[in-house]
């Protein structure tokens, strides 16, 4: 075989294959330090499209999960306001028994009827105030909303005279579905028949009218500087009413997909509301004031403790169903994380096995180069006459 100088083949094919192995070299290190096995979509095309549909899926159940457990939270605070109500409805019904009896005269039963007004008020007043995260969960709408796109839906008059006094926001997320009468004086506005005084107001100023009763904010904004009489002149004669839609049902997204939802209901369980309690509007003195207004009051009350026993077991029976959703939604985490891992992560031993055996091809490669550079010198042997 003859020997060539001006091209050293053996040269080229040492250092090729110094190259390959760099190459792969680079590529374990890479893999090792990121800790993936796949880090581009040219180490696994297929690999990388599987691994993130499975992403997906790992992050969408995740949040899911955290979805349902807010759902007991709210679940629970509704339920526990309920059983607080239990409790009113228990020691009602106890007064009832009491003014039942034939030794109460007209005074005692009075003071009974007194106590049993205050237990009523204190129902309405907690189904009122139970909250979570600014929804109404014991009044049968969680979240109002105003029947149209903006304040103007109040009426064609509102804001209609065109002033410098206007109508800016609305706000019916905290009342129930359903009509409210509003109407106004020169200094005025009603809903429902709890009025709001207007306040005179400066030049682009802001006044918030509040009627907690019914749980509607209008926020009022002026141009010019207005007195109250002024004001109701520019946003017009109320003619109209205000429409609330609404929905006692909340839907929890239980899982990573589109439709992998659950509806619950939070009902009305104000006292005297039909869509509630239904327990009929105590006064004080005539709530037991003889046998059978007793007797009255204790059906009233045993119908009004059979429906919260029923509105508080869909409850449970909701909250049972978010735990086992819960448990579901870990396995299935759990699962997708092991198989996006096999798809996905390095495998660390095979890896170090590869750099091992890169490392010593990198050495032999390097020493082999190094020999085919110094082979074209034995030429110069023949040379030497």
């Amino acid at each position: 075989m003859g020997m060539m100088i001006a091209t050293n083949v053996a040269a080229i094919n040492a250092q090729r294959n110094l190259s390959t192995t760099g190459t792969k070299m680079g590529k374990v290190l890479e893999k090792l330090s990121s800790g993936y096995r796949i880090n581009r979509a040219a180490d696994d095309a297929a690999g990388l499209g599987i691994s993130e549909k499975m992403r997906s899926q790992i992050r969408g159940n995740s949040q899911a999960l955290r979805n349902a457990q807010d759902g007991i939270s709210m679940i629970q605070t509704a339920e526990g306001a309920m059983d607080e109500i239990h409790s009113i409805l228990q020691r009602a019904r106890e007064l009832s028994v009491q003014a039942a009896n034939g030794s109460m005269d007209t005074a005692a039963r009075t003071s009974i009827g007194t106590e049993m007004v205050a237990l009523q008020s204190e129902i309405n007043r907690i189904a009122s105030a139970t909250q979570f995260n600014g929804a109404q969960l014991l009044n049968g709408t969680l979240v109002g909303t105003l029947a149209g796109a903006s304040a103007t839906t109040v009426g064609t008059v509102l804001n209609g005279a065109g002033g410098d006094a206007t109508v800016a926001q609305l706000d019916v997320s905290k009342a129930q579905a359903g009509t409210y009468a509003i109407s106004s004086t020169a200094t005025s506005i009603t809903i429902n028949g709890e009025t709001i005084a207007l306040n005179d107001m400066a030049a682009n100023s802001t006044q918030v009218l509040n009627w907690s009763a019914t749980g509607i904010t209008m926020t009022l904004v002026s141009g010019a500087a207005k007195t109250a009489a002024n004001i109701n002149t520019d946003i017009g004669d109320f003619g109209a009413g205000i429409t609330v839609t609404g929905s006692g049902s909340a839907v929890f997204q239980v899982g990573a997909n589109v439709g992998n939802t659950m509806n619950v209901s939070f009902n009305d369980v104000r006292a005297n509301q039909v869509t509630g309690l239904n327990l009929t509007t105590w006064v004080a003195n005539t709530a037991v004031q003889d046998l059978p207004a007793a007797n009255a009051r204790l059906t009233e009350i045993d119908a009004a403790i059979t429906t919260l026993n029923t509105r508080r077991a869909d409850l449970g029976a909701a909250q049972n169903r978010l735990e086992h959703t819960i448990n579901s939604l870990g396995i299935a985490v759990e699962n997708l994380t092991a198989a996006e891992s096999r798809i996905r992560d390095a495998d660390v031993a095979s890896l170090s096995s590869q750099m091992v055996s890169n490392q010593i091809l990198q050495q032999a490669g390097v020493s082999v180069l190094s020999q085919a550079n110094q082979s074209p010198q034995a030429v110069l042997a023949l040379l030497k006459q």
